[in-house]
């Protein structure tokens, strides 16, 4: 007997990485199970019928979007014909967020059950999103612990179930061992980390890129370290290529996690990147930047003070944050060198990153997801 039918669909490196650990332990309650959907390598890897990659799909503010509209839309069209001609038993949407509201409305019109994991951040901006989400999902999934309220303040069916980074970074290396195992020199190493979207690297690693030239001014012994995400390539490379070589940048293709343990500080693009550092205990800066555009418009609509996860999971700033207009590479270098060269403000911070953990819940987070989805199955 055909067992069901699940697909998941998720649109950027990081939904990519916690929808392949819910894949597999999906799989270990019901190995007769039918994975699909859309997602990466690390879904495929784990046991997912990849039907669209979402490699193309990751880009970030509001104009940057629109400049990919059509492909956006085809891919959305697309799943919504996959869905009719063949309904799943239960669709779960992971992150990547406006894409998957539209595919949970309309799967729900037809009829197909929604479980939505890591909702929309309605507590930053468009809180009035909550009374949408009630009536597109059957069971919403949240990471945080505050978000829970807010949902049942809106009567949508809501579990905390524990953010996923709590089970899936765990900091097993000294940084002299990441260092060794990357092959990198035994040198003060700070970390390069533009984010995992095109947008991305366009905007924000320039400004990293003249932070290292200002940083190597005050200390030349310094070594730098950038991580590629799966969800780029090398050639997203190509326009920063002669500064990555005459800054002997180490590109390191994965392996984000080692990378991490092996900097004494890491200069990060904002995003799920913020609480994996924070996770890993590394003290960092926090860059970020957007299409002014995309910035003019977002600025009347968010309602939170802080951009940086880490800073929003402590309601207070444990890092520094420089965006936009005061993303100066001058003022971040100083950031940096101060994490370094002061030895209590440096243990402050490392202590303040230690107490996310906590704040996150246990490490279960996967397994209470992957047996919601199981019971929404068998209901």
């Amino acid at each position: 007997m055909p067992g069901q039918t699940v697909f998941i669909i998720a649109g950027e490196a990081s939904g990519d990485l916690h929808a392949s650990h819910l894949a597999r332990k999906l799989l270990t309650l019901d190995p007769a199970l039918s994975l699909k959907g859309m997602g990466g390598d690390n879904m495929r890897r784990a046991g997912v019928d990849i039907l669209i990659d979402a490699s193309d799909l990751a880009v970030v503010g509001l104009f940057e979007v629109l400049a990919n509209y059509r492909t956006i839309k085809g891919v959305l069209e697309q799943l919504k014909q996959t869905i009719t001609e063949t309904p799943p038993d239960l669709l779960i949407l992971v992150d990547y967020q406006e894409f998957n509201q539209r595919l949970a409305a309309y799967a729900k019109s037809i009829g197909v059950k929604v479980l939505f994991y890591i909702g929309p951040q309605v507590w930053a901006w468009r809180p009035k999103r909550v009374y949408k989400m009630g009536r597109i999902v059957d069971q919403m999934a949240v990471i945080f612990p505050f978000e829970v309220e807010l949902y049942k303040d809106a009567n949508v069916p809501v579990e905390f179930t524990g953010h996923p980074l709590v089970e899936e970074v765990i900091a097993d290396k000294s940084p002299a061992q990441a260092r060794e195992l990357l092959e990198l020199d035994e040198l003060t190493t700070v970390g390069l980390f533009p984010g995992s979207r095109q947008g991305e690297i366009k905007r924000v690693l320039p400004i990293q890129i003249d932070t290292a030239k200002q940083l190597l001014k005050h200390n030349p012994d310094l070594q730098f370290v950038l991580p590629l995400a799966e969800s780029l390539n090398d050639e997203a490379l190509d326009p920063f290529i002669e500064e990555i070589v005459s800054l002997r940048i180490a590109v390191i293709n994965g392996k984000t996690y080692d990378v991490m343990q092996a900097c004494d500080a890491i200069i990060t693009a904002s995003g799920t990147a913020t609480l994996e550092i924070a996770l890993m205990g590394v003290p960092m800066a926090i860059v970020y930047k957007i299409s002014w555009l995309s910035y003019f418009i977002l600025k009347f609509m968010v309602s939170i003070d802080r951009i940086g996860l880490v800073n929003i999971v402590a309601g207070k700033d444990v890092v520094k944050e420089f965006l936009q207009g005061k993303a100066k590479p001058k003022k971040i270098s100083e950031e940096i060198l101060h994490i370094l060269s002061d030895k209590n403000y440096n243990d402050t911070m490392r202590h303040e990153l230690s107490l996310t953990r906590e704040k996150l819940g246990d490490s279960s987070g996967t397994t209470h997801v992957a047996q919601l989805a199981y019971d929404m199955l068998n209901k």
